[in-house]
């Protein structure tokens, strides 16, 4: 467990990935810029000496993930967020199915998403009811963006994503990760505007819509919706890493976020394996807002704070108790596995031998 000044900080990554952008997956050059466009956010924002080559960025193996996330004691749990990209990869880019795989090995520090298209019909429904039934799964990961055929992107306020947000409410779906960030090539950049999710989450009052990405670049119009739609929250994957180069801007965008949203609405994600959690986490956790922006937003990056938003917010969502998932672990053998200790040093490492 991540450690910081004497507190214990249980961590959920709310947005991991367990990618394939091996040439040989590759079936559209849209799948080749769209790796490449992820490899150029990797190395923008990463730190020197913590940079992947691209073949191993490419396709990473599970045992690796499992390392990153919970070897270091950055992490305590990762929610898989899928993203299948289909008409780009022969067998899709991330799947629940191949997410799956990997948490039956850790069951105890995965949560496993599904996600749904409405342009796939009846057979989508069908997928979405399969997905419930053999997964269990509480959230589904929505890519609005993503082609299909002829279509570069699907809105969702439209009435066939009505009908598999229904579906969802049905099933007990309640959490609706919709990515809503920068573009990524070749995608367009007007599907993944903020705008539709809206009039979606007023007509699903009972359904939880987690705006991936916080909407950036268009933060103003995700706070102003976020601020009168109790059920939108925000998570940070992508706003994090610019806790590294661009401090006050990260300053900035968790000021307006804590302002309009509140501490109780923002979900801490590393967007692994774009970034890895081993220097994130910690790169968040001492972030600091200035003097200026303290005064003007009226709120700070407190420990109290910071804990909610580095995990307790996601236990409340995906029902999680933190304390009884705390002796599960500790009785886990993926605990002994990775070489975790029952303490940790402030840079939230495990202390090193005498």
């Amino acid at each position: 467990m991540y450690r910081q000044d004497g507190e214990d900080i249980f961590v959920i990554d709310s947005h991991v990935h367990l990618w394939d952008a091996t040439e040989e997956n590759i079936k559209h050059e849209g799948g080749e810029q769209f790796i490449q466009c992820f490899y150029d956010y990797h190395t923008g924002f990463t730190p020197e000496g913590k940079q992947w080559d691209l073949d191993e960025y490419r396709q990473y193996n599970p045992d690796r993930m499992a390392e990153d996330l919970f070897g270091n004691a950055a992490v305590d749990m990762g929610i898989f967020q899928p993203t299948y990209l289909t008409d780009f990869y022969e067998e899709g880019f991330n799947t629940i199915d191949d997410n799956a795989q990997l948490a039956e090995q850790y069951p105890e520090r995965f949560v496993v998403n599904g996600r749904f298209d409405p342009r796939e019909g009846e057979a989508g429904k069908r997928e979405l009811r399969r997905q419930k039934e053999e997964y269990d799964v509480q959230g589904v990961k929505l890519y609005t963006a993503e082609w299909n055929g002829d279509s570069k992107g699907w809105r969702l306020d439209s009435e066939d994503a009505f009908e598999f947000l229904e579906l969802c409410s049905e099933l007990g779906i309640e959490n609706i990760h919709a990515h809503k960030g920068p573009t990524i090539r070749p995608l367009n950049r007007d599907a993944f505007d903020v705008a539709d999710v809206d009039d979606a989450a007023s007509s699903f009052p009972e359904l939880n819509f987690i705006v991936e990405h916080v909407g950036l670049p268009r933060l103003d119009d995700f706070c102003w919706i976020a601020a009168q739609e109790p059920n939108v929250y925000g998570g940070l994957a992508v706003a994090a890493p610019l806790a590294v180069h661009r401090p006050r801007k990260f300053g900035e965008i968790m000021g307006e976020l804590l302002f309009w949203l509140g501490e109780d609405r923002l979900l801490f994600g590393s967007d692994y394996a774009l970034w890895n959690p081993d220097w994130l986490v910690e790169t968040v956790m001492d972030a600091e807002l200035t003097p200026e922006q303290r005064d003007e937003y009226g709120v700070e990056l407190s420990t109290d704070v910071m804990k909610k938003i580095m995990g307790e917010n996601a236990a409340d969502l995906y029902d999680i108790d933190i304390e009884a998932k705390k002796e599960r672990l500790r009785s886990d053998d993926a605990t002994e596995e990775f070489g975790l200790a029952d303490h940790y040093g402030t840079s939230g490492t495990a202390p090193a031998d005498d």
